[in-house]
């Protein structure tokens, strides 16, 4: 029997934020999640129930569709999930897989990069820091910044640091997370770009 996952949503876009702002990527919104952001923009995503389970292949074969050949796990909180399955038949189709999550779950899946973001409302499990690629911790207060940098003495040290202003606030933030990069120049600055330039 084929695997099956809680599919949100689907769809064919260029990655907005991070290290891979900019590129075209297939993304792959996974539902469920007890994280609980409360700036979180997708909370329809949420409840797994509220989804239809659509197999392994034919995600797959939906995103094979289109010409670019980064496949983008997202949810949701996707770690609620075994994704081992999910990432072998990407792999096989010739995509990277990248792995977008809060880390409070443990790791399933093979991995060309992870965006590992954890968050206050549910601790990152110790073991997601060693598997970042990217950390990008989301600056929604002045001690954001603060907690951003215990987040960052976990991570090894090719891990690329990123700092991204929470949306509602980042005409507030901004000019805090300029400072800080600029006096802990490992940083740097993530923004929403998608957002800005209204790409969906």
């Amino acid at each position: 029997m084929s695997a099956k996952l809680p599919l949100m949503e689907a769809f064919y876009t260029l990655q907005g934020e991070g290290l891979f702002a900019g590129q075209a990527a297939y993304f792959i919104r996974l539902a469920g999640c007890d994280v609980g952001c409360v700036w979180c923009d997708v909370k329809e995503s949420w409840s797994a129930g509220a989804h239809p389970l659509r197999s392994v292949e034919e995600i797959v074969a939906e995103a094979a569709r289109h010409p670019a050949r980064i496949a983008v796990v997202t949810g949701g909180e996707p770690l609620m999930h075994d994704l081992g399955v999910l990432t072998q038949a990407l792999r096989e189709a010739g995509f990277r897989t990248h792995l977008e999550t809060s880390g409070a779950h443990p790791f399933s899946g093979d991995w060309h990069h992870v965006c590992l973001s954890p968050k206050k409302f549910k601790q990152a499990l110790p073991g997601s820091f060693e598997r970042a690629h990217e950390l990008k911790v989301v600056v929604f207060n002045q001690h954001d910044l603060r907690w951003a940098e215990e987040q960052a003495r976990a991570v090894h040290e090719a891990c690329v640091l990123t700092l991204q202003p929470e949306w509602d606030k980042r005409a507030l933030m901004m000019p805090l997370i300029v400072e800080h990069v600029k006096a802990h120049p490992r940083w740097r600055i993530s923004l929403q770009t998608h957002k800005y330039l209204d790409i969906p």
